[in-house]
């Protein structure tokens, strides 16, 4: 059995020991905001408070001025799911803020490093200017796979949302339910994948401006603060860990995962989904890890990739 399938029969184990000790709506996003998060920073001090919940907890406004940025997580851990977060970006001049919606398993009490991570970075721009979005992958704490792109709409004037699927075949990131892009699992051929920590749900904004917008030339003018970003519907099916992001080993504790599961854990790309890629790559990304604009030389994966989906 190749590694991929192993993963992929864990994942069924998973399921398949916890699902009965599973308590009623585990996994499943509901409820109001402080049901499902906790925030970070920005609130403190009180005047510049910057982290906002709105119409019981259905609307969250998080905000960028000269005394700091803010963000909140998820109360949960989790290894495997489907997330989507419905948000609406900073409007006019946003040079140099980054917001953001990602997981990680990043502690940021922990010595060194090694954390997987699943990003979505909108960067900001001068006004009247788009938007890049950013989307990266960390696995084992290697990183360096920013894929850039624009967008088909202008996310300052309405919500829209963006998923992250990730399941023990692949990492699909999704814009209004367009694929954009997928990160395979190429663990046999020796290329890290992200199966061994649990990650938590992140929403932040801050002050990127040594390199957000055109490569830091463009800084942040704080005669336009606060900047806001607005963070609306959240929706996820995910398998919860039942203590925290993993054991020392970074091997994950007992999970519980919820009764659709099945749905999304073996999901790859079909013939559609391949060519809402391609169209994305070809109409909106600018720039590609994988063309190296690091001179580091090809990653592996890249000319996995290029076959997998010519299968």
């Amino acid at each position: 059995m190749s590694r991929p399938l192993l993963a992929m029969a864990a994942a069924a184990i998973v399921v398949a020991c916890c699902f009965a000790a599973c308590p009623v709506g585990a996994g499943a996003s509901a409820g109001g905001f402080y049901d499902n998060f906790v925030v970070k920073w920005g609130t403190d001090p009180d005047p510049d408070r910057r982290v906002e919940i709105v119409d019981g907890g259905r609307l969250v406004t998080i905000t960028l001025n000269n005394v700091s940025g803010a963000g909140f997580q998820s109360r949960d851990a989790f290894l495997f799911g489907e997330f989507t977060m419905e948000m609406k970006l900073v409007p006019g001049d946003s040079a140099g803020t980054v917001t953001t919606f990602y997981l990680t398993s990043k502690d940021p009490t922990a010595v060194g490093d090694g954390h997987d991570e699943i990003d979505f970075e909108f960067l900001g721009n001068v006004s009247g200017e788009p938007y890049l979005m950013q989307t990266n992958v960390f696995a084992q704490g290697v990183g360096g796979r920013e894929q850039r792109s624009y967008l088909w709409f202008d996310p300052t004037e309405d919500f829209h949302n963006y998923t992250i699927l990730w399941n023990p075949l692949n990492i699909i990131f999704s814009v209004d339910g367009v694929p954009v892009r997928v990160f395979r699992n190429h663990d046999a051929n020796g290329v890290p994948y992200l199966t061994r920590q649990a990650m938590k749900v992140h929403a932040t904004i801050w002050d990127g401006d040594t390199w957000a917008t055109r490569g830091g030339r463009v800084k942040i003018d704080w005669a336009h603060a606060p900047f806001v970003a607005s963070y609306g519907t959240y929706a996820a099916s995910a398998c919860v860990s039942a203590a925290g992001n993993g054991d020392q080993d970074g091997a994950p504790s007992a999970f519980c995962c919820p009764g659709d599961a099945p749905s999304w854990m073996a999901r790859r790309l079909g013939p559609d989904g391949e060519r809402a890629v391609a169209w994305a790559r070809d109409k909106y990304m600018v720039m590609d890890y994988c063309d190296d604009p690091w001179n580091l030389g090809r990653p592996a994966e890249c000319d996995m990739d290029s076959l997998a989906s010519a299968v």
